[in-house]
């Protein structure tokens, strides 16, 4: 399985999964032209995918979703709730095949099995996936303001983690936002500090081969303060792990299990 962070940030987020019996999407938060021209500057290959799995109903999640669902002929799959915040805001009238997904209940995608588990984030019913293709599985956490046990157990059993380090929390205290703003990225229903994230990794780390590091703020975070904050997370552990940061301007380098 190889994993590529198409984009991931405040932006736009999407990342292509590539197994032996086709590919998948996680969030489509480009354009659909801005998805097809990264897809290509990686080596992916559109006609391989197989579904789009939405994390949520944010914008940076979803502005290709609609047109690239219907150009590809593939499946939306998504919770109800992100599956009827997305119909709401959905622009065109052409139908779009939806596959609704329950948290804990694996669903079969072409040789993907892909599992939903429900993520904090202030959307209509947030999940991150577990997507296994025969012995090695990625776990997929975005947009959650804290790791529960329920997130823990799923990405402990992974051999790879694309996972949220959105902030440093002394950059985002002493930085431009807004009070409101602030609080909202550090609520349970925010996002993911860098901390957080370590201590996450800690916690998992004995069996990854691969870590990404995700959805990093542009103003309240540097990918060198993610990185580190990694590492100290994973201590010994880090010595032998990818570790790889997706950015928001170009394609991530790609990590394989």
């Amino acid at each position: 399985m190889k994993i590529t962070c198409l984009a991931s940030g405040s932006k736009g987020n999407c990342i292509y999964v590539e197994g032996e019996s086709g590919a998948l999407l996680v969030d489509a938060g480009l354009t659909a032209k801005g998805i097809n021209k990264r897809l290509s500057d990686a080596g992916g290959d559109e006609d391989r995918i197989r579904a789009i799995l939405v994390t949520h109903e944010h914008i940076d999640h979803i502005r290709g979703v609609d047109v690239l669902a219907r150009r590809l002929d593939i499946p939306v799959v998504g919770t109800a709730g992100t599956l009827e915040a997305f119909s709401s805001a959905r622009a065109g009238s052409k139908p779009v095949d939806l596959l609704r997904v329950f948290a804990g209940e694996p669903l079969d995608l072409d040789g993907f099995l892909v599992t939903p588990f429900l993520t904090a984030h202030d959307a209509a019913e947030p999940c991150g996936y577990r997507i296994a293709e025969g012995d090695v599985s990625l776990g997929c956490c975005l947009d959650t303001g804290i790791v529960t046990p329920g997130i823990e157990e799923v990405l402990a059993r992974c051999d790879a983690v694309v996972l949220e380090s959105n902030h440093c929390p002394q950059m985002l205290e002493e930085g431009p936002y807004p009070e409101y703003l602030k609080r909202r990225i550090r609520s349970k229903h925010g996002h993911l500090s860098n901390a957080a994230a370590a201590t996450c990794l800690r916690d998992i780390g004995g069996n990854l081969a691969a870590v990404v590091l995700a959805h990093l703020s542009e103003v309240n975070n540097t990918p060198e303060k993610a990185v580190v904050s990694a590492q100290n997370g994973l201590g010994l552990l880090f010595d032998g792990i990818d570790l790889v940061v997706g950015t928001q301007h170009a394609v991530s380098e790609s990590v394989r299990i």
